[in-house]
């Protein structure tokens, strides 16, 4: 895809919704919403002072309300991947993780109520993240340098779920009660949830909630294998093959003619939660949770092409255990004006099941994070918070697959965030440090694995600023230098890894990844029309990636082992590398129909990332395009919406390039009760034309495609 061809398109959009002409009365204002893509007036609540959407100094995206019921699907990458910005790395419908500005893995933080999911999907992409999107009141994105006061793992940005499983307030009529039921027919899904609030007393708040969806293998429009390992598969179909005994040999050509179905894709998936609050009369709250998440689901088989490949069809048993805590102090006074505590401990496991349900490989992890936050009390154009954050991991596998040892995290992280803003012009600087130990030791005297400890103290900070240029238009730079320790799996890889279909071979000796970082933004928001644009470049040193070496490498790793090296070698290199791209979207009120308001909205991106003196970043997200015509009544919604992707021709040398895709989307929603506004029935038609489609970012894009023609139906309320 040519980066000028989107660029243009983007631009000759931008000017007519940034500077559309007033709207007639009564079809939108100042601040109002004019859209369900305008976030303007949204009260960015994930960073630590909370501020408008117009005021974050790097691009953010809030979904919540009617768009959250448009777009909610069973995983949080792709309830988010039509936000500008986002992918996901679909790696089928139970396992798909955001995907932030062509970050993916440990350098993105997914978030629930500001505290880590504490599982392991950022170790592999089949693995998924315990978050219920089910649950969620509102999810925020935030990318950029701001993220980073989350750690330095959230370089590329920060998911944060937010639901109320602590109760922030007293129920006004003693009670609060939410549910959702849905159905998608791509997967025949069904899906229900709810949540509860009672109140005792004046202020004590009990919660309790609860999901359940259950879904069959996922409907495609077309093929499962692209035309390039189709005839892979055929071509392998005549050669002879060599079997163990009691093993069948593979049928390529079976292979090659599956379609319209994929197989190993269903799911099961639980959850169930309660909590209470003890909410004082100025606000301040001192809550508790306990949660459980169960699910049982199948990745999608990366299917043999070539004689002497394997082939698996493994499904994943998932169980979390999790207690949280969150206190909110109001000091009614003094130097703090507040005081947060957000803490979290979860044990987490999961199996790794082979076709006969024996458990393959097992995965075991315990975690605790812990946040304090100190709000400063405004004092003139002063405003700030600082705070202390704390995060251990003991993390173990064991199993043939066994491709990380028994290892240890602990990372204690300090920062502040200080804010000056005097008429038009704002300042913002932020500061992280963050010491991290890890720690790994062999299993069962395996000496394959490193054995030792490697500690870093990392240093990242922000400085930026914005003008208002007028009313409704300000705009911002944003510069950054930050400092990443790379993770265990960075580190200490060294064996065969299933779900991602290669031998992975850490280093040991891997130093701090460091970049440099630039963000430009603008936000104009005005009666009737809103448009968001940021653009970014980072410079990095220390680069951590894989890239494909000679199976030989890995054979001198794994030979002290015994273990045969059957799979393709990929080692973890440090590099310099380049990421820059851009996103903006856009909404304005075009005229007024009766009761319905008009409405035309557009977005874009794109990403472009290299390796210097290599060449292109693996899985990075092709450039994009979606328009959309919603026509907006106070009981009823209709959206049309196209979203073009364009092909990804740059490529590593062990990809394969993504073909384009354009695909259609309709949707209507309707508020049957004007007294209840909570009340939201979704009736939508998604890949209407059964669209064949792939994400870059997917490392199964060539065996598996995204969903086909998928109606859905949902009804969401509250009380």
């Amino acid at each position: 895809m040519k980066p000028a061809l989107l660029v243009t398109s983007i631009l000759v959009a931008a000017p007519a919704l940034a500077q559309a002409q007033a709207a007639p009365e009564g079809a939108g204002g100042g601040g109002q919403h004019v859209s369900t893509r305008d976030q303007s007036g949204d009260v960015i609540v994930t960073a630590p002072i909370r501020q408008s959407e117009t005021d974050v100094l790097a691009g953010t995206s809030v979904i919540h309300g009617e768009e959250l019921a448009r777009e909610l699907r069973p995983t949080i990458g792709e309830t988010l991947a039509r936000q500008p910005g986002v992918s996901a790395t679909s790696f089928g419908p139970s396992a798909s993780r955001p995907v932030l500005r062509g970050f993916q893995g440990d350098r993105i933080r997914v978030l629930t109520d500001g505290i880590g999911a504490i599982d392991v999907s950022n170790t592999s992409v089949d693995h998924a993240v315990v978050i219920d999107p089910l649950l969620a009141e509102r999810v925020e994105v935030l990318r950029g340098p701001s993220a980073l006061l989350f750690g330095s793992s959230a370089i590329g940005g920060v998911v944060n779920v937010i639901d109320r499983r602590i109760p922030r307030s007293v129920p006004e009529n003693g009670y609060r009660v939410s549910g959702i039921a849905g159905y998608g027919s791509a997967a025949d899904e069904r899906s229900i949830g709810g949540a509860g609030d009672v109140a005792i007393g004046k202020q004590f708040v009990l919660h309790a909630d609860g999901s359940y969806l259950k879904a069959d293998d996922l409907r495609i429009g077309g093929y499962a294998l692209t035309p390039f390992r189709r005839s892979q598969a055929l071509a392998a179909a005549g050669q002879p093959q060599e079997v163990e005994d009691g093993e069948e040999p593979i049928d390529f050509a079976a292979s090659a003619r599956i379609r319209n179905r994929l197989p190993n894709t269903a799911a099961e998936t639980w959850t169930a939660g309660v909590g209470a609050s003890i909410i004082t009369d100025n606000g301040s709250s001192l809550g508790v949770s306990y949660s459980h998440y169960d699910s049982l689901y199948g990745v999608p088989v990366r299917y043999a092409t070539d004689v002497g490949q394997e082939q698996e069809a493994p499904r994943l048993d998932i169980a979390q255990d999790r207690v949280d805590l969150r206190a909110e102090v109001n000091t009614g006074g003094g130097f703090f004006d507040q005081i947060r505590l957000r803490a979290g401990q979860a044990t987490y496991r999961h199996y790794e099941l082979e076709d006969t349900g024996e458990i393959g490989t097992a995965f075991y992890n315990k975690g605790l994070e812990g946040r304090l936050e100190l709000v400063q009390a405004q004092r003139g154009p002063w405003q700030g918070a600082s705070g202390v954050q704390y995060f251990s991991r003991d993390f173990n596998v064991e199993g043939e697959e066994a491709f990380l040892p028994k290892n240890s995290t602990e990372q204690v992280g300090v920062f502040t965030l200080q804010q000056y803003s005097t008429g038009s012009f704002k300042a913002e600087g932020g500061l992280r440090f963050e010491h991290s130990d890890l720690s790994a030791s062999p299993q069962g005297g395996d000496l394959r694995f490193f054995d030792g400890r490697r500690s870093f103290d990392a240093v990242s900070g922000s400085l930026g600023a914005s003008y208002a240029l007028s009313d409704s238009i300000r705009v911002g730079l944003n510069g950054s230098r930050t400092e990443r320790a790379p993770s265990a799996e960075e580190l200490f890889a060294n064996g065969a890894h299933a779900g991602t279909q290669a031998y992975e071979l850490g280093n040991p000796n891997f130093e701090l990844e460091k970049s440099w970082g630039l963000e430009a933004t603008l936000h104009a928001h005005g009666q009737g029309y809103s448009f968001d644009a940021s653009a970014f470049y980072n410079w990095f040193d220390g680069y951590i990636s894989e890239n494909q070496v000679d199976s030989s490498v890995c054979e001198a790793a794994a030979a002290p082992s015994g273990r045969e090296v059957d799979l393709p070698c990929f080692q973890s290199i440090q590099r310099k590398a380049r990421y820059w791209g851009f996103e903006a979207e856009g909404s304005v009120n075009l005229f007024r129909a009766g009761a319905f308001r008009i409405n035309a909205d557009a977005l874009g991106d794109y990403v472009r990332a290299s390796i210097v003196d290599q060449g292109p970043v693996p899985r990075i997200p092709a450039g994009r395009v979606l328009g959309g015509l919603e026509a907006q009544s106070d009981l009823v919604t209709g959206r049309v919406e196209v979203e073009h992707v364009f092909r990804q021709e740059r490529i590593a040398a062990f990809e394969t390039e993504t073909p384009a895709y354009t695909m259609t989307n309709a949707s209507v929603q309707l508020k049957p009760f004007a007294s209840s506004p909570g009340t939201i029935l979704t009736l939508s038609a998604n890949n209407i034309f059964d669209v064949n489609a792939r994400r870059a970012a997917s490392f199964l894009k060539d065996f598996a495609p995204l969903a086909g023609r998928d109606f859905r139906a949902s009804l969401r309320f509250s009380l």
